[in-house]
């Protein structure tokens, strides 16, 4: 949705926040950066919604993207590349304060509703996917990537995607799929899809409107997704205990889809794979968000001084040659040793997020 109510000239903030009538509104604002976070932006919107608890004339809260393309594209990954090959410190202190503002998100008390129309991916998923409301559109590309780029999925993404239907969330989780509204809706991700022209009257409706109730008078059947029709070959190729298992039923099962999806996989970084399997299994045994962003802290932070975070980044972002060259090259050379140091408490310090 293109947000048309921005001030004139240059500069403006990377985060408009406003309020308008019973709604505290916030504008992810760098749209040529398809509103990718940084950590200002981060404390923007933990300050807004700080003030906006404690205000009674607010009652429901409006997240959305400036610009044509999405809500929000992830975190700034161009200064995670460089951070990580000058072994600084400031990307820890990003995903720190970003996890807690997921964390936060998900127990805010007020209606919370996220308009995940366009890309919005990783960072994006985080400050969307844990609101109470979470509005799709017909435009909407909702993705967890960080496999592609020798990540995992992080903000809150275990959590979300351990939690979809059979192994649904596994796939998305390993390959890093764009789900369209319906899938998104299907897996989880989502609740409610509006066309995106009827966002900006829908933006209006929730400055004078209890949410649940602009909502639904807003709300359609999605467009047909496309996961549905594949939860056979998914829920039986992504049960198996490793990714060279899963890799094998993929090629073996005789479906040209889940075929071309074991190539996908193959060049992700392997390292991420493993440890992203890991992950979503272990999400699924916890009890709250909080312990699930604990967790991925400590494998972010494992990520940060791993070889292949700085790398897929330059494939994918910097030099854009699309020919990662990981470390190690293939699943076989990455240990169960090597995944289980990545879950390892850190000495330099713990999330240490508690569920209320």
């Amino acid at each position: 949705m293109p947000v048309t109510d921005l001030p004139q000239g240059r500069p403006e903030p990377d985060v408009l926040v406003r309020t308008e009538g019973r709604a505290g509104l916030l504008t992810l604002n760098r749209p040529r950066a398809i509103n990718a976070l940084t950590h200002a932006m981060v404390r923007t919107i933990d300050e807004a919604l700080t003030a906006w608890e404690k205000d009674p004339a607010v009652t429901t809260v409006v997240i959305r993207g400036a610009g044509e393309r999405g809500l929000c594209a992830g975190g700034d990954i161009r200064a995670i590349h460089d951070d990580a090959r000058a072994g600084g410190t400031a990307t820890v202190d990003f995903w720190r304060d970003e996890y807690r503002l997921n964390a936060r998100i998900a127990r805010l008390a007020k209606p919370y509703v996220a308009f995940m129309d366009g890309i919005v991916m990783g960072g994006g998923v985080g400050v969307s996917g844990h609101g109470s409301v979470r509005v799709v559109t017909e435009r909407s590309r909702v993705a967890m990537p960080e496999t592609g780029i020798g990540f995992v999925p992080d903000v809150g993404g275990t959590w979300l995607l351990g939690r979809a239907p059979g192994e649904l969330g596994t796939h998305l989780a390993l390959t890093g799929a764009q789900a369209g509204a319906a899938d998104a809706i299907l897996a989880g991700l989502a609740d409610h899809h509006v066309p995106s022209a009827d966002l900006p009257a829908l933006a209006d409706a929730l400055t004078r409107e209890p949410a649940a109730e602009a909502v639904a008078r807003f709300a359609r059947p999605a467009p047909a997704g496309e996961l549905a029709a594949h939860r056979a070959w998914i829920d039986d190729c992504y049960a198996a205990d490793t990714v060279e298992e899963i890799v094998g039923r993929l090629t073996d099962s005789g479906v040209p889809e889940a075929k071309e999806t074991a190539g996908v996989l193959l060049t992700r970084s392997p390292t991420a794979l493993k440890a992203t399997l890991a992950a979503i299994r272990r999400a699924r045994t916890l009890d709250s968000l909080e312990a699930a962003l604990n967790m991925e802290f400590r494998l972010s932070c494992a990520a940060l001084t791993s070889p292949d975070l700085p790398e897929g980044i330059r494939a994918q972002v910097v030099d854009k040659d699309r020919d990662p060259h990981w470390t190690p090259a293939t699943l076989a050379e990455v240990t169960p040793e090597d995944t289980e140091r990545w879950f390892a408490p850190r000495a330099e310090g713990e999330l240490g997020l508690v569920a209320p």
